[in-house]
C-alpha cells in the first residue's frame, strides 16, 4: 500500500489510465511551445486531446496529481490543456472562465503589469 493523501480517487485513475495508455499503447511527443492552437487536437495526438477534455476542477486535480505523484508527461498535458485555454483569449474572459473576481489593479497599474509582460500577448 502506497499514501497518497494528496490524490484523489478519480484523479488518481486517470493517472494510472495515462499512464497505462502512455507506457503500452502510445508515448505522448514533445509538446511544442507555444501551443500552436487553443485546439488540444492541433498540439497533441487525438487520445490525450480526449483525455484532457475534462471539467475544470477533474483538470485541476489532475495536475496535482501529476505533480504530486512526479508524472512529468501527464504535468505537460494537462499544463498545456491550461495554457490551451487562455490561449487568445481576453483578461476578462479568462476571469470567466477560471472563476476570479473582478480586476483589482488601478488602470496604472494595469499597465505597468501589461508594459513587463509584453512577452506573453498573441504577437
Amino acid at each position: 500500500e502506497i499514501p497518497l493523501p494528496n490524490v484523489k480517487s478519480t484523479a488518481l485513475e486517470k493517472v494510472i489510465e495515462f499512464c497505462e495508455h502512455y507506457e503500452k499503447e502510445q508515448p505522448m511527443g514533445e509538446i511544442e511551445k507555444p501551443l500552436k492552437s487553443a485546439n488540444m487536437e492541433e498540439n497533441v495526438d487525438k487520445w490525450y486531446a480526449d483525455f484532457v477534455d475534462v471539467e475544470q476542477a477533474l483538470l485541476f486535480d489532475l495536475i496535482f496529481a501529476a505533480n504530486y505523484m512526479d508524472v512529468k508527461p501527464l504535468l505537460d498535458l494537462t499544463g498545456a490543456k491550461v495554457a490551451s485555454m487562455f490561449k487568445g483569449r481576453t483578461t476578462a474572459e479568462i476571469r470567466e472562465a477560471f472563476g476570479i473576481g473582478p480586476n483589482d489593479f488601478t488602470p496604472e497599474e494595469e499597465a505597468m503589469v501589461r508594459d513587463q509582460n509584453t512577452w506573453c500577448e498573441a504577437p
